[in-house]
C-alpha cells in the first residue's frame, strides 16, 4: 500500500496520510485500493480496502465515514460515535479533539484539507470541491475549530491541478462575485472556458481566514492516472482517502 505522508510541521502526536490507487483488492476501474462504497464497486472489496487501511495504519477505532453531499457540514467524531453500528453522517467534513479517532473524507478530483494546529489541540478533515470551496466549508472548518486561526496548520491534498480543471464562465462567477481576488485562480483557456486552480482558491480562503501555515498542493489526480482515481478522467471510478488522527 502506497500511502502520502504530509510534509509539514505538525507535531508528534497528529498522523496523517492521503491514499493513493495502490495496494487494495478492487478491479477494473476501481483497481485497486478503492475506499468508496457509492460508486458501483463490489461492496465485498470495498469493505476489504477499508480493513487493509485500518490494518495497516493499526487503527484502534474506525475512521469516521461520510456521505459527503458537497455541502458545508462539519460534525465532531466522539466518544460515542459507533461507526460500525450506525449510518455514515451526512456532511463533508469532521474534527475532533481525542485521541485515536480518524477523521476521514474521500475525493477523486476533490480537494481533502487537513487540518490540525502546532500544539496537536484538534484536527478536522474537510472535502472541499469548488461547490464546497465557494460556499465556505473551510470557513465553517475555521470557525469550528477550537482554537484561534493563527495558530492552525493546513495540508492540501492530491486534488485535480490547475492545469487540467476546466470550468465554465457560472463557476468562476460565482466566485469572483464573492471576491474580486479569486480571479488569479482562473485563466482562460482556448476553448471559451476558464482553468481553475482548487489549491489556490483554498489558499486565498484560508488566507482570508487567519490561517498562514498552508502546505501541499503539488500533485494532479487527473494527470497522474498510474497514482489516482480521477472522476474528471474516467467518470467510473474509485476513491480516495485523507485521514487524520491524534495518537495518545
Amino acid at each position: 500500500m502506497h500511502l502520502i505522508k504530509p510534509n509539514w510541521p505538525a507535531p508528534a502526536n497528529v498522523v496523517a496520510y492521503s491514499t493513493t490507487r495502490h495496494g487494495g483488492v478492487s478491479l477494473g476501474p476501481f483497481a485497486s485500493l478503492n475506499l468508496g462504497l457509492h460508486v458501483s464497486d463490489c461492496t465485498e472489496h470495498v469493505l476489504s480496502n477499508r480493513a487493509l487501511l485500518a490494518d495497516g495504519l493499526g487503527l484502534t477505532r474506525q475512521p469516521l465515514w461520510l456521505e459527503q453531499v458537497h455541502s458545508v457540514d462539519i460534525v465532531k467524531y466522539d466518544a460515542s460515535d459507533e461507526t460500525a453500528d450506525c449510518p455514515p453522517a451526512i456532511a463533508d467534513g469532521s474534527w475532533t479533539d481525542l485521541a485515536e479517532r480518524p477523521c476521514i473524507v474521500m475525493t477523486a478530483d476533490c480537494l481533502p484539507v487537513l487540518l490540525t494546529d502546532y500544539h496537536g489541540s484538534f484536527v478536522a478533515a474537510v472535502h472541499a470541491g469548488w461547490r464546497g470551496l465557494c460556499d465556505g466549508i473551510l470557513q465553517r472548518a475555521i470557525q469550528t475549530a477550537p482554537t484561534k486561526p493563527e495558530r492552525i496548520l493546513a495540508w492540501l491534498g492530491p486534488a485535480i491541478g490547475p492545469d487540467a480543471f476546466q470550468v465554465g464562465s457560472e463557476v468562476r462567477d460565482q466566485f469572483t462575485e464573492q471576491d474580486t481576488s479569486f480571479k488569479q485562480a482562473f485563466v482562460a483557456d482556448n476553448q471559451g472556458k476558464w482553468l481553475a486552480d482548487l489549491y489556490l482558491l483554498a489558499r486565498l480562503i484560508l488566507a482570508k481566514q487567519g490561517v498562514e501555515q498552508v502546505f501541499g498542493g503539488e500533485h494532479c489526480t487527473y494527470s497522474e492516472s498510474n497514482d489516482f482515481f480521477s472522476y474528471r478522467r474516467d467518470g467510473i471510478t474509485g476513491r480516495m482517502a485523507s485521514l487524520i488522527y491524534l495518537t495518545k
